[in-house]
This record gives structure tokens, sequence and C-alpha cells, in this order.
């Protein structure tokens, strides 16, 4: 039940990314600048069918690797920077692919109860393979080119090997998971 939503915000702390925050009995985080993110859902079709692009990453507040959809911040570094545009250059820089079309599926929130940040999700097609990927110096990303009959599979391998799955993939599962 809300509590109105009419009370002050209190912010109780800050960081250069993130700031803790109270709103009357609700405590959450956001991002320190409102910065809102792009997740791509990037589908490549070859004569073998269609693969989604993943990538994997050590992520420090799991303190293990994740599997996640393409990700990445708009507005990071300009203002005013369109979600497509992001999302075209977060996939670009951490996978290496280019896609000729994105398209705007959505605005979604993770977890609200929790985080006020949220997310655009796109979906990119006509992809062509420019570099390798791996995202700027230091993230250390590895590109995943999965074939979309196989992410089950792939998903259960990976999880077995002791990684993290991001929510997100629940949209390449549910079909499976609504199955059994």
């Amino acid at each position: 039940m809300s509590d109105g939503g009419g009370d002050p915000i209190e912010t109780m702390w800050q960081g250069r990314f993130i700031a803790a925050k109270r709103e009357g009995k609700w405590e959450y985080v956001s991002r320190a600048r409102g910065i809102r993110a792009a997740v791509i859902l990037a589908v490549d079709a070859d004569e073998d069918g269609d693969h989604v692009i993943l990538v994997e990453q050590y992520r420090v507040p799991l303190k293990r690797n994740c599997i996640e959809l393409p990700a990445g911040l708009i507005g990071d570094d300009t203002d005013d920077e369109a979600d497509e545009t992001a999302a075209a250059r977060e996939l670009e820089e951490e996978t290496g692919y280019r896609a000729a079309t994105i398209e705007v599926i959505g605005e979604f929130a993770s977890s609200p109860g929790m985080v006020s940040e949220t997310f655009t999700l796109v979906r990119a097609r006509g992809l062509e393979q420019i570099h390798a990927g791996g995202g700027v110096e230091g993230e250390d990303i590895i590109v995943h080119r999965v074939k979309l009959d196989d992410i089950a599979a792939f998903v259960a391998g990976q999880r077995a090997a002791g990684k993290m799955i991001d929510v997100r993939i629940l949209l390449l599962l549910a079909g499976g998971i609504l199955a059994q």
C-alpha cells in the first residue's frame, strides 16, 4: 500500500554514481545524476537460425561473473542522448556488433521496490560484427553468440559453472519456464 508519495525525499548518502534515498518509510537507491539505462536484445539471424548476443562480465556486488543482455547508460557522456543512440553505442562497444536497426520495445524497472532506475529495452537487428567487443578498458566483457533454440541449455550450463544470470535473461527463457 502506498504511503501517499507526498513525503519529502531525503538523500541519506551520495557517491559518484549512486545515492541512497529515503521517502517516508521507503529507502531506495537511485543513480546520482538520474541517468537511465538501455538494454539491448540483439538478434543475429543467419541461415542457421536466430542467435542472441549476450555478454559476461565480473560484477563486484555479486562477486562473480554474470550473464546479461548488453546494456549501458543513456547520457553518460552527453546530455540529451537518444535511447536508440545510446543502445547502438553500447552494443558496438560491448559486443563489437553494429545494428542496422534499433527498435524501442519500452521502459521497464528491474527492481522497483529497491531501485528507482528504469531501463529502455530495445531490439537490435541486422547485426554486423565489426570488432571483437569487450567493452572499455577494465570491463573485460566476454561476448557470447547463442542460438535462440539453445538458450535454456546455455543458461543451465552457465549456472552450473557458478555464474549468475541477470533477470532480463528471463525474456529469452519465458516460453520454456512457462511450459514446465
